[in-house]
């Protein structure tokens, strides 16, 4: 699909121009907009790829998890650089615990927990997040990992899943935004969400992807300009709201609601499927807990030991 590398507008004008110009026709977005086929029938998704096997976030993480014959879905995490590139990263700022410099030096001044949206892509380039002992993952393979772009990540997913399976992946895609930091951490939410959905729609993944965020703004922003797109709302364990309240919190009826694993019982997941949501919980990391949450008839669990499943 040819989309002009240009910054989308936040209008919604401007956005359905785009989102229609893109997919086809109007018929071809609403059928894939209600075409329920086009998600797994259960969703085991490796977190940041297999984050407690190889560096989080990257190409080869992803490859860790397609090799996985289980794993149907790579989770990752989305920020924007300065110049408004889109890369596969969670966190505000470099993470001194697992980030150092190509050289193996740590990082010292202003890229001690640089804020990512202070730097241009190129200048990413000069960090590692891949070698250094990460003691929260010690299974962690230690390899030399670059930061990488949204689109070189999809671009190698793809072409190594066409190798290794006879179906392709699908995706689950966090926008890493939040109330307060617009701006400073990342731009604003349409800005964020019309960056991702460029790449996503030019890489002819959008009816594979479901776009997660615990920023409601973001996906709001995508149900109304993008309704083609799946959207998930990511709840963190202190929730205290129903299904019933999440959804009027929201506004609208969301494809997945995606809430810590401690949240998830009998109740739980039967009030959203009766309100037609599936329940994806993050992140499950112990293997009597999977086998606890497929009992409950949870529709995905996100984990970050594919290998567990």
């Amino acid at each position: 699909m040819n989309i002009k590398k240009q910054h989308f507008k936040t209008t919604i004008a401007i956005g359905s121009i785009i989102l229609f110009s893109a997919c086809g026709s109007l018929s071809s977005v609403n059928k894939q907009k209600l075409d329920s086929n086009t998600f797994p029938a259960f969703s085991y998704e490796g977190h940041r790829g297999a984050r407690g096997l190889y560096p989080e976030n990257s190409i080869g993480a992803m490859k860790t998890a397609i090799d996985l014959p289980k794993i149907t879905t790579l989770e990752m995490d989305c920020h924007i650089t300065k110049d408004k590139k889109v890369i596969v990263y969670h966190d505000d700022s470099l993470n001194p615990k697992f980030v150092q410099y190509t050289d193996g030096k740590p990082l010292t001044g202003k890229d001690n927990k640089g804020v990512i949206y202070d730097y241009n892509y190129a200048d990413l380039a000069k960090f590692d997040i891949g070698s250094k002992f990460y003691e929260d993952f010690p299974e962690q393979k230690k390899v030399k990992t670059s930061i990488t772009l949204l689109s070189e990540l999809i671009d190698a997913a793809e072409a190594y899943a066409k190798e290794k399976r006879e179906s392709p992946m699908f995706y689950n895609i966090e926008t890493k935004s939040q109330a307060g930091k617009d701006n400073k951490y990342h731009p604003g939410p349409q800005e964020f969400s019309d960056l991702v959905l460029q790449v996503v729609i030019d890489k002819g993944i959008s009816s594979r992807t479901v776009i997660q965020s615990f920023d409601k703004r973001t996906i709001q922003y995508i149900n109304k300009v993008y309704p083609q797109i799946k959207t998930s709302y990511l709840i963190s364990g202190n929730n205290k709201k129903s299904i019933a309240e999440l959804i009027n919190d929201l506004g609208f009826t969301p494809f997945i609601i995606s809430p810590h694993y401690s949240l998830v019982n009998d109740h739980f997941v039967k009030a959203a499927h009766e309100a037609g949501i599936k329940v994806v919980p993050w992140t499950v990391n112990d293997k009597k807990e999977i086998e606890k949450l497929e009992t409950l008839q949870v529709d995905g669990i996100i984990s970050d030991y594919p290998n567990l499943f």
